[in-house]
């Protein structure tokens, strides 16, 4: 049987278990008395070595069935896991998903030797622990197995009839039934599930004291899986059907882009037919609007993904951050259900590493610096995402030293960042001084920070998507970095406004409300012009006067849109409002000199290009 073809799935799934095993492997050396973790840990790779002997992959399976015993010895508590024996888990954990990844595209990495030797060397001395003691032993797994096998029943298991891999997919669900209890009277047996003629059909008893409950979740979650039955004094259980199916993200990719041109092409009609003044065409008209934004809504629903799956690599990369750096740090995620457009996930993800790099690095002090200082000698990271209106916000927060604003200003007077004069650093010029390309404030270059590249990365890449980036800091007490971004990318609304005989797109995201420009509301704010609104001192950003860098006119009144980014606001007043429109947001290579608060292009209805403001850029 070819297996080539199911090289991705095979690489998707490995890659979600290597990712439970790190998840699981953080838990457990947090609290090594636990038990749960090494059963998920032996499953998981158990589950790899299985689909890597299935796709061929001999260094994937060899690898993983070596892990696998001495996760074997491990389950049966014949030695207490220390430091030693998961710094090995974590090496081999690694070294499985380097050969994951080299396999699939004809490039596994050689067989690491040294890896090799140290857990067989580990599963022996537990194995020569285990001989030494060997009634205890026994009494363990004796006690462990009779706790398995509880009662017997019939088993009764189709996968879906489009299933990829059927044969391995039916040996996963065995598998996964090995891991509750005894599995016995396999019909047909196993090495019948890769021939031709297999659908999908098997049956086996169990011998497991696991709820019935309990085993339909496990062997659901091998996948593919049409239908569980038990047949016991007439009883039967029925897994649903899975509306699940794998999509290349290409196809997705391209899909938004032709609905992009749709609703291009949607505006535009929309603009003919209240010209054309024809009944038939405007129903038309209105129908094809609507299916294109029902149509718009689904595309944009299947690309959003839980944040989770950029979150989830987080942890393992601080825990060994932590190591290299002598540091005890716990890192903390909250709201990984929130979801992204996955082209916005992908890019966040390197912001989010230098800023968590510079924490741990930066932020966090020593266990002896904070037991001096009066802390825990465990710092904490904590990454939590939140839905705010039409954007996701990612604060990224630490209690170590926090920002030394006076020695920051010192040395941004020595190097011409500031104003000589200049007495304070807000947060926002903060940010502008800690962005400067090769600004740093670390006293060595080290592996992990100090050159001067990481705020200025996240600011440019943060700002390429469309979003903003703040940051507040507290000295002794720690440093939040809050970014936001944009749901999506492709289509967003935006309030069409003219000024100077140019129209303009602002994104409704950040347009909190609209308000008319009276003059008899005019104040001042720190030597700037200002906005009074319902007792709120709002600074104004005359648009016309941005664009045509001239003196504007004094219009006693004019429309203007009150930008909100967080807690910070500005009054845009501008010359006219002409009304909102789903705008797809086109690529954009900005050319030398364009003014920083233009962030895109689009294509209006009528068909003429215009600008998309960037509200960061004038908040």
């Amino acid at each position: 049987m070819d297996v080539s073809k199911y090289a991705a799935l095979f690489l998707t799934e490995s890659r979600e278990h290597l990712s439970v095993c790190n998840q699981l492997l953080l838990e457990w050396e947090r609290e090594p008395s636990a038990t749960r973790q090494v059963g998920g840990l032996f499953r998981a790779i158990h589950t790899i070595k299985g689909m890597g002997a299935t796709m061929g992959y001999t260094g994937v399976a060899d690898l993983a069935h070596r892990l696998e015993n001495l996760l074997d010895a491990l389950r049966q508590r014949t030695v207490p896991p220390g430091p030693a024996v998961f710094q090995l888990l974590f090496r081999s954990v690694d070294a499985l998903s380097a050969s994951v990844e080299g396999a699939v595209v004809g490039a596994e990495p050689p067989s690491d030797l040294k890896l090799a030797e140290d857990l067989a060397t580990a599963a022996a001395g537990i194995e020569a622990a285990a001989r030494g003691g060997t009634s205890a032993v026994r009494a363990r797994r004796n006690g462990g197995m009779a706790a398995e096998a509880g009662r017997v029943r019939p088993v009764q298991v189709a996968l879906r009839r489009d299933a990829l891999m059927r044969g391995a997919r039916a040996a996963l669900v065995v598998q996964r039934a090995e891991s509750l209890g005894i599995v016995s009277a396999l019909r047909p047996p196993l090495a019948r599930f890769d021939s031709h003629d297999f659908d999908g059909r098997f049956s086996f008893r169990l011998a497991s004291g696991a709820s019935d409950e309990q085993v339909l979740d496990t062997l659901k979650g091998a996948g593919d899986v049409d239908a569980v039955r038990f047949e016991e004094d007439g009883v039967a259980a029925t897994v649903g059907h899975s509306r699940q199916i794998r999509v290349d993200l290409g196809r997705l990719d391209a899909l938004m882009k032709q609905v992009g041109e749709l609703v291009v092409a949607k505006n535009r009609l929309g603009v003919i037919a209240s010209a054309a003044s024809d009944p038939a065409l405007s129903e038309v008209s209105d129908r094809i609007a609507r299916l294109v934004s029902g149509m718009q809504g689904e595309v944009i629903a299947a690309r959003m993904t839980p944040v989770g799956e950029v979150l989830e690599r987080f942890p393992r990369l601080v825990r060994d951050l932590a190591r290299d750096l002598d540091k005890r740090i716990r890192f903390d995620v909250e709201g990984d259900e929130i979801e992204l457009d996955r082209s916005i996930l992908d890019e966040i993800g390197q912001p989010l590493l230098h800023l968590i790099r510079n924490a741990a690095d930066h932020g966090i002090e020593t266990p002896m610096q904070r037991a001096a200082a009066g802390k825990p000698e465990e710092g904490r990271i904590l990454l939590s995402a939140s839905r705010e209106r039409n954007y996701v916000a990612l604060r990224l927060s630490d209690d170590g030293r926090g920002v030394d604003r006076e020695a920051i200003l010192a040395k941004a007077r020595r190097e011409g960042v500031v104003e000589p004069g200049a007495a304070a650093l807000s947060d926002d010029l903060l940010l502008r001084v800690l962005a400067r390309p090769g600004f740093s404030t670390a006293e060595a270059v080290s592996g992990v920070s100090g050159r001067g590249v990481g705020v200025d990365v996240v600011v440019t890449r943060v700002r390429a998507l469309g979003g903003t980036i703040e940051v507040r800091s507290e000295l002794g007490r720690g440093t939040t970095f809050t970014i936001r971004v944009p749901l999506t990318l492709a289509i967003v609304r935006a309030l069409l406004a003219s000024a100077a005989g140019e129209r303009y797109a602002v994104p409704l995201a950040y347009v909190a409300e609209t308000v008319e420009f009276d003059p008899r509301s005019v104040t001042v704010l720190r030597d700037r012009e200002a906005l009074l609104v319902r007792d709120q001192v709002i600074p104004t950003v005359h648009l016309r006067e941005l664009v045509r860098n001239q003196p504007r006119p004094a219009p006693p009144r004019a429309p203007t849109v009150i930008l909100e980014i967080g807690d910070r606001r500005a009054a845009l007043v501008v010359d006219a409002l002409m009304g909102q429109q789903d705008i797809v947001v086109e690529p954009f290579d900005a050319p030398r000199g364009l003014p920083p608060f233009v962030g895109g292009a689009t294509i209006l209805a009528d068909g003429s290009p215009a600008l998309i403001l960037d509200a960061a850029a004038l908040v």
